[in-house]
């Protein structure tokens, strides 16, 4: 089988180390019930074990040069090979729908793909995913700090963390310029409205350095006053900015600015 250059432009780097494999599927929690939502299989090698422990596997993969890799795998009955691109492709419609999303996100999309998934995948129970371990600890970054940011708050508002595990840059193929760990978490809530709250999430940390009030203001969805009356609502300073304030506040906020 010809070997297959990562290509730089789609944030590749092929897992290729098996090591790693046992602590995906124990951080995972994998099942003989689950229906697994695979983004960016590469060669496979995580596609073989999770068919081999799940029910069914939707592999999604853009590069077609990695279909002599992923066509023996995906003969078997329980694999379903989509090719395309995950954040194009409407993968609510998958069937089965899939329970768990288990990847090695590709860099470069790794944080929308997870953002995208909170609310457009409401089957999905539980995310195991290997990505930049700054992406990591972004998901789960506290209030006041350099790493929370939009994500963190919509992340928090939908799961809590069940695992983290550093890996090494050894295990992928080429080895990247940046420490990576597997972070795992599981769906403890489905807010309702949550279009709508990522919205205002968004825009209040798309101007760090102006305040919350400001800040949607700008992006159009309510005006200063109205922002400054609904953090007054909630006995906070009308010139706080989004990164102090704790992930439940946006549910309020949201709720006062309808």
């Amino acid at each position: 089988m010809s070997r297959i250059a990562p290509k730089k432009s789609l944030g590749q780097h092929f897992l290729v180390d098996p090591n790693i494999l046992g602590v995906v599927a124990r951080l995972a929690e994998l099942d003989r019930d689950d229906v697994v939502l695979e983004i960016g299989p590469g060669l496979g090698v995580l596609t073989s074990v999770l068919a081999a422990r799940c029910a069914h596997v939707h592999a999604v993969e853009l590069d077609e040069r990695l279909e002599s890799h992923l066509r023996p795998i995906a003969a078997t009955a329980n694999v379903s090979l989509h090719w395309g691109d995950a954040l194009r492709l409407d993968l609510s419609a998958f069937d089965p729908a899939p329970t768990k999303l288990v990847a090695n996100l590709p860099y470069n999309v790794a944080t929308p793909i997870v953002a995208e998934s909170l609310d457009g995948l409401p089957t999905v129970a539980l995310w195991c995913v290997m990505v930049q371990r700054e992406v990591a600890d972004r998901f789960f970054a506290v209030p006041s700090t350099k790493a929370y940011g939009a994500v963190s708050v919509l992340v928090q508002l939908v799961a809590r963390r069940t695992g983290l595990h550093p890996v090494s840059r050894t295990v992928f193929r080429p080895p990247p310029n940046v420490e990576s760990a597997i972070v795992a978490f599981r769906r403890i809530d489905s807010p309702e409205g949550f279009p709508r709250i990522r919205r205002l999430v968004e825009a209040a940390f798309a101007h760090r350095r102006k305040t919350f009030a400001n800040s949607v203001e700008v992006a159009g969805l309510a005006s200063r006053g109205e922002a400054v009356t609904a953090l007054g609502s909630l006995g906070l300073d009308p010139s706080v900015r989004a990164e102090a304030l704790e992930p439940r506040v946006f549910l309020d906020l949201a709720r006062l600015l309808g």
